[in-house]
């Protein structure tokens, strides 16, 4: 069979299964490694990613792909097997970060733009040789007093269109990801407002540099209170809002969304998810992409510790499971506590 964008796509949003984001840069790992009490270096990366990809039934019936870093996608598992092929072993498909992370945007006091063009088409020619079938971009769009401006969403619109056509024209499906942060204060409604503006302002962008959106995979937040917020959204508005947000922004030649937990506890991004497939009658696959939502349970079990190799890969293969069912509708909130 040959290989589209289209069918990658399609693979990326199989029945049941999501994607693992396993891109941390060095900065955000040590950090997650901080909270165990692990030296960050390149062996102890190395070995806790391969710990994740050799979790078989995970790997094989929950997770469609897997986002690397540019480390990890140069990486040998302990016995030498590039880790790009453990992956590809358990029928997911390697992917790839390639933005050069957000930074402080020029006369926009307290916002952020996503930076790495320069140069992004070569690199993009090289993952494809290592392995890669799909590229991820995010940008970061903040709530606050007088924030997002039109012009700071306007320019990470344009930031993802452009990586988007880079990325199709290298047979890279690219993940668009516009993330307006939980962080702040701010209501359910107003992350409504924000989202609805961002999405059109980017599906806009990707139609005028001519991105194929059968190729291509949106990786948003889901319509929630901010953290701060003293009133938190209920699961089913966090679903129903959502969904009207997608309906109004998002063309059904889009084949599948797959969410950012964005800094919801494990269980909450598996019921929000859940509520929304429960719903169903949509025209996209609706699925995960989750880093931390799925690596957190693991990461605390395996401790950096070999004797705790089974117990992590037990608690990965659980939040795997849990939201294999969500992105079905069929998960249950009883389903947590039996395990």
């Amino acid at each position: 069979m040959t290989e589209t964008l289209e069918s990658i796509a399609e693979a990326m949003v199989a029945p049941g299964k999501g994607i693992l984001a396993a891109d941390e840069s060095s900065g955000t790992i040590k950090k997650r490694f901080d909270t165990i009490n692990l030296e960050s270096t390149e062996s102890n990366r190395r070995d806790y990613r391969e710990m994740l990809f050799r979790t078989e039934e995970a790997m094989k019936n929950h997770i469609s792909g897997v986002i690397l870093y540019d480390e990890t996608i140069r990486q040998k598992a302990k016995d030498g097997t590039p880790l790009v092929d453990l992956i590809k072993q358990a029928g997911s498909i390697p992917g790839i970060k390639v933005d050069a992370g957000a930074k402080a945007m020029a006369g926009f006091p307290g916002e952020l733009v996503t930076e790495g063009l320069d140069g992004l088409r070569e690199r993009l020619a090289e993952y494809y040789d290592l392995g890669a079938r799909f590229a991820k971009w995010r940008a970061v769009i903040d709530i606050a007093d007088g924030i997002p401006t039109m012009g700071c969403i306007e320019a990470n619109a344009e930031a993802l269109a452009r990586y988007a056509a880079l990325c199709q024209e290298q047979k890279i499906v690219p993940i668009v990801e516009p993330e307006v942060l939980m962080d702040g204060a701010h209501t359910a409604d107003r992350c409504f407002e924000v989202t609805e503006a961002t999405l059109r302002t980017v599906f806009a962008r990707l139609a005028a540099h001519r991105v194929k959106l059968e190729g291509t995979i949106l990786k948003p937040n889901m319509v929630v209170s901010g953290k701060k917020c003293s009133t938190q959204a209920s699961v089913q508005e966090v679903a129903e809002k959502t969904i009207t947000v997608f309906k109004r922004t998002v063309p059904a030649a889009v084949p599948g969304i797959v969410f950012l937990s964005g800094g919801q506890s494990d269980e909450d991004a598996t019921a929000h998810l859940n509520a929304m497939n429960a719903i169903g009658g949509l025209p996209w696959k609706l699925s995960f992409s989750y880093g931390r939502a799925l690596q957190a349970a693991p990461l605390k079990a395996w401790s950096g510790k070999a004797e705790n190799v089974a117990a992590a890969q037990r608690a990965f293969l659980h939040r795997a499971r849990m939201n294999g069912l969500a992105a079905l509708g069929q998960w249950k909130a009883e389903l947590e506590k039996a395990a």
